[in-house]
């Protein structure tokens, strides 16, 4: 069963939360990243991505860099830009996009349900990144970026959650973006009670967005755990900041692939090969998917529709559109055998929209690919299956703010 814990929040002071709050700090490159905190020095990012206070080309992953984040934070927190509530609470916090809200519950999940699979993942995480949050995290003694965790809507958790919202939200802003954010602070004792054994009955909880940053967490636990001879259990660094959301407000926009080469091939040539497992349709207008089985090309100034001519697999994994465009066009005609380190494939999120992939075509790609977004239910029967989805299955919209809510461990 889950275990989610109220906790004691660092927030930003009433009315600086649209000043403070940031996209997360891995949807940028380090150049995006220096723009972004121009000009905006509340902005959670200088801290999230310390890099960008030093010159250009300082080693991202050096401890003056991750020490530089820890005294930005330490800072913020004394001159009260950041102020820490006086008593554990959970909070509501909504997202609204395109007229669509999803709301969830800010609280800190257990490291030991990650441990023993109560909290389930569909990606693998790679070394370097992990080991950067690590040395971040702990080196700020916070976690600074919540997790992205789902589950299956209950009607009991429907119920405490309208019951929730009728408290008057403490912050309620629109970014630069167009999302709508609120956050409403549940600090009644009964009604954490309540929302606390609604948790509890959840038999799992699933990662959405952040398998970075969840599994940074549970090393740092681990490491703490064996560091501290007066371990109990009941530490602060036993759980990790998350925001948990109902699967069915959740909306996935695609994962796009583009590829720097056609494997020494016209595209002509590239065409044919690809005929024997799709039909090919001329399109006249840029082609976004909506049906399983079918994929939007863009090659050689032309959109084409492709529809899949082979049985879709009834595999969780070999079923995903993704999967399917691996086995039957990036491996065996492209020679892209391993999407996760092969230079020559590139991803590219939905939020970005086709003319991304035009622009990428034209720039430094020769073949474009629009995919069909996963669906959510796709992703639970992954997680539950204790599979891993393929990399760039996923893109999550919209993007949960840092800056918000902070754990101090």
């Amino acid at each position: 069963m889950a275990v989610v814990k109220p906790f004691r929040a660092v927030l930003p002071a009433p009315g600086l939360e649209k000043d403070t709050a940031a996209l997360p700090y891995d949807v940028y490159n380090e150049e995006e990243a220096r723009a972004a905190v121009a000009g905006h020095p509340l902005s959670f990012l200088n801290i999230d991505r310390p890099e960008t206070q030093f010159p250009a080309g300082t080693d991202s992953c050096s401890t003056p860099v991750y020490e530089k984040a820890r005294q930005l934070l330490e800072r913020r927190m004394a001159d009260g830009t950041f102020v820490q509530d006086p008593s554990p609470c959970y909070y509501l916090y909504a997202l609204t996009r395109n007229g669509r809200t999803q709301t969830g519950i800010v609280g800190c999940s257990s490291v030991d349900d990650y441990r023993n699979g109560i909290i389930r993942r569909h990606e693998n995480t790679r070394a370097d990144k992990e080991e950067d949050r690590v040395r971040h995290v702990d080196t700020c003694n916070a976690q600074t970026g919540p997790i992205f965790l789902t589950y299956r809507q209950t009607g009991e958790m429907k119920r405490l959650i309208r019951e929730a919202q009728k408290t008057p939200p403490f912050f309620d802003f629109t970014s630069e973006d167009g999302v709508r954010h609120t956050g409403t602070r549940i600090q009644d004792p009964a009604m954490v009670a309540k929302l606390e054994a609604a948790m509890e009955k959840l038999p799992a909880t699933y990662i959405a967005d952040g398998h970075h940053r969840a599994a940074s967490a549970v090393r740092v636990s681990m490491m703490r755990r064996t560091a501290d001879p007066s371990y109990t259990g009941k530490e602060p660094y036993n759980y990790f900041l998350s925001v948990l959301f109902p699967s069915d407000e959740l909306e996935i926009l695609p994962y796009h692939r583009v590829v720097k080469d056609l494997n020494g091939m016209t595209p002509a040539e590239f065409m044919k090969k690809i005929s024997a497992h799709y039909r090919i349709l001329s399109v006249d207008r840029p082609f976004q998917p909506a049906r399983k089985g079918t994929v939007g090309l863009y090659v050689a100034d032309n959109w084409f529709e492709l529809a899949l001519q082979d049985p879709i697999p009834d595999d969780p994994i070999r079923g995903l559109d993704c999967s399917i465009l691996q086995d039957t066009v990036l491996g065996p005609i492209l020679g892209i055998t391993d999407p996760r380190t092969d230079p020559r494939i590139d991803f590219v999120g939905g939020v970005r929209g086709l003319s991304e992939l035009e622009r990428r075509v034209h720039n430094d790609c020769r073949a474009a690919f629009a995919m069909v977004p996963t669906r959510i239910d796709e992703l639970l029967r992954v997680a539950d299956a204790h599979l891993l989805m393929p990399p760039k299955s996923t893109w999550f919209e919209p993007k949960l703010r840092s800056g918000l809510f902070i754990h101090l461990i």
